[in-house]
């Protein structure tokens, strides 16, 4: 089975191919660009995106919409984390985070899948953990060099391997590829 993942996102895409090589789904990558909503729902960024790019493809399309949500931070940067990752990078939230002994944070991601023009199936899942001091890694992407998961002493960029078997993505890819089996 092959499917369209809507993303500009290189390591998305290297990401979610290798997840759901696993599971049989071959995936392309679907170069698709747009004004995306602002929101502090995931659910709703994800099913906006996911219309717009099947409305141009016509194809069963996936959109993956995710966000890193820190406790002392009220949620922040949430839904806006590619935006906060552009303006403040990953030296600005530790800036922000200087003196804060609540480091708790966690990842979550949602899958939008959209295979004819009435329904929309969607994927949730989560990773908890905590912020670094200190970015540490250079695998992976994002905010992976100061979010430590849950029960290890490694960042995402630190292992790719423990990335893809912990990570939010894969939670939510992982219950996007069952649900492409029962399909087939």
């Amino acid at each position: 089975m092959e499917v369209l993942f809507a993303t500009s996102n290189k390591g998305k895409m290297e990401e979610a191919a290798e997840i759901l090589k696993e599971a049989g789904v071959k995936v392309r990558q679907y170069a698709f660009r747009y004004s995306e909503i602002r929101s502090d729902s995931l659910e709703e960024v994800a099913r906006d995106a996911v219309q717009a790019a099947y409305k141009r493809c016509k194809q069963p399309v996936f959109v993956e919409d995710a966000g890193l949500f820190i406790q002392a931070l009220n949620g922040f940067p949430g839904t806006y984390s590619s935006w906060v990752l552009k303006k403040l990078g990953i030296k600005g939230i530790l800036k922000l985070m200087e003196g804060v002994h609540d480091r708790s944070a966690y990842f979550e991601a949602c899958v939008a899948y959209q295979e004819d023009n009435y329904t929309i199936a969607m994927f949730h899942g989560k990773c908890f953990g905590r912020i670094t001091e200190e970015p540490r890694g250079s695998k992976g992407f994002g905010f992976d060099p100061i979010f430590i998961p849950e029960g290890e002493n490694q960042t995402f960029a630190e292992s790719i391997t423990l990335k893809n078997k912990l990570s939010h993505r894969y939670k939510t890819l992982l219950e996007f590829s069952k649900s492409l089996k029962l399909r087939r």
